[in-house]
């Protein structure tokens, strides 16, 4: 499948998608080969077909797509064809969907820059999510493209998150100064930030330092994350949440009727987000 042209989405045009849509569903691929369907093995490309299949189910609910790159890269090549050809086949019928790297990339300057051509000018992706323990330099090659975004992670959902992320110096945690230093690198059309489901408690307090920026939000679904806890206190006036879900979608069924088990759950959230974007007045 040939590689298509560059597009990029900027903030409002998000926004809009979201507004059209009335979810802020983020669709996960994490096309793990051994717990695809066993009748999609034979496939000249299993997790190709099984992605093409989960999408064309899904499109109409979701807003975002985001291939978790340890599933492609654990198959070699092979799983790099399949990840490739699943943007392409997402650019070429769904092209108003916004795709993400989840990648998380971080080291030093020259290979990030080299990360920030592989995921934006040849695989054609939206945004990459990256780590910023290396600090400004290992963030800031990725955002020269236009209309391309870095995602940061700042609170993620893991129990080891606490071992760094929560360690304070008597003033600041190590996430909040993520959070207010990423913010003179990039604004809000430009960067986003993942926080965790499991961590909602915390998202009143995130939006007081980043209150404009759209927040990537994994973690609900099979990590016990509560989709109204979210909505209540990371939501903005421009939504400013992209939702999460993967295996609770993906890997509902394992049967042949997969894709349609996946579409119906993905329609099951869009209709909880529907219900939380009028009540703030967006949908």
């Amino acid at each position: 499948m040939p590689h298509l042209k560059n597009i990029t989405m900027n903030y409002e045009q998000l926004f809009q998608q979201i507004k059209q849509k009335k979810s802020f569903l983020c669709t996960g691929l994490d096309s793990d080969i051994q717990k695809l369907p066993k009748h999609l093995l034979n496939a000249e490309s299993p997790i190709f077909e099984f992605n093409k299949q989960i999408v064309d189910a899904t499109a109409k609910y979701s807003v975002a797509y985001k291939p978790n790159l340890a599933f492609y890269e654990s198959e070699g090549t092979t799983g790099l064809k399949a990840l490739e050809d699943t943007v392409d086949y997402i650019r070429s019928k769904y092209p108003e969907i916004f795709i993400i790297a989840d990648a998380k990339r971080g080291d030093i300057g020259n290979t990030s820059k080299l990360y920030a051509r592989a995921f934006f000018e040849k695989m054609n992706f939206d945004a990459v999510t990256v780590a910023p323990y290396m600090g400004e330099d290992s963030v800031t090659p990725f955002l020269p493209y236009d209309g391309k975004w870095v995602i940061l992670l700042a609170l993620t959902s893991n129990k080891g998150s606490e071992d760094f992320q929560m360690f304070s110096n008597g003033n600041k945690r190590l996430f909040e100064e993520v959070l207010s230093k990423s913010q003179q690198w990039a604004g809000k059309d430009k960067m986003m930030y993942v926080v965790g489901a499991t961590k909602a408690d915390m998202l009143a307090y995130i939006r007081k330092i980043v209150p404009d920026h759209f927040l990537l939000v994994p973690g609900v679904g099979a990590q016990g994350g509560s989709l109204e806890e979210v909505a209540k206190y990371g939501m903005n006036d421009h939504c400013g949440l992209l939702v999460n879900s993967s295996r609770g979608i993906i890997f509902a069924d394992s049967t042949e009727n997969f894709a349609k088990v996946a579409g119906q759950k993905a329609e099951e959230l869009q209709k909880q987000m529907e219900g939380l974007l009028k009540e703030k007045g967006i949908a």
